[in-house]
């Protein structure tokens, strides 16, 4: 049997190959990386149980069930300061994003931020905590995107749900 050799195949073999071989080494690779995805995935659930009830322990007792962190974007800051923190300001523990360099490296609140705040759309951000909970998050940051364009409902959306889990 003859083999026809055709150029415009050429490149699809190649990814097809590479493919092929990517899937290989992740096979290879897995009986060794599972351990160690599976105590990392352990210990960031033991941080965040860890983290829960410190907060009930710490918090709750003394009022305090909320984590406000804003920063003193033009965008948001009067927002935040005028319409959010009054609702929230007996009872919550604020962080201002823009003096984070200030932030004690192990407190309680900047653990809680970098933990329940994540890597992107975490400024502004509302935390509330209930006993035997998990934490509710609110997110405005996207909202206020649309919010820079003139388009409120998103931020007031947002607002209204946390005031009732409030």
């Amino acid at each position: 049997r003859e083999e026809v050799y055709c150029p415009a195949m050429a490149p699809q073999m190649e990814t097809f190959r590479g493919k092929l071989l990517a899937a290989l080494v992740i096979l290879i690779a897995l009986p060794i990386w599972l351990p160690f995805l599976v105590i990392a995935l352990f210990l960031f659930l033991l941080h965040r149980v860890a983290l829960h009830v410190l907060i009930w322990v710490c918090w709750l007792p003394r009022g305090k069930n909320v984590l406000l962190v804003y920063s003193d974007s033009p965008i948001w800051h009067e927002y935040m300061t005028n319409q959010v923190l009054p609702l929230v300001k007996n009872r919550a523990i604020v962080l201002n994003w823009s003096e984070r360099k200030k932030w004690p490296r192990w407190s309680l609140a900047a653990q809680a931020f970098w933990s329940f705040g994540g890597g992107n759309a975490f400024n502004p951000l509302v935390v509330v905590f209930r006993p035997t909970r998990p934490a509710k998050v609110f997110r405005f940051w996207a909202a206020f995107k649309d919010w820079k364009h003139g388009r409120t409902e998103s931020v007031e959306a947002i607002r209204r749900q946390m005031l009732a889990y409030l």
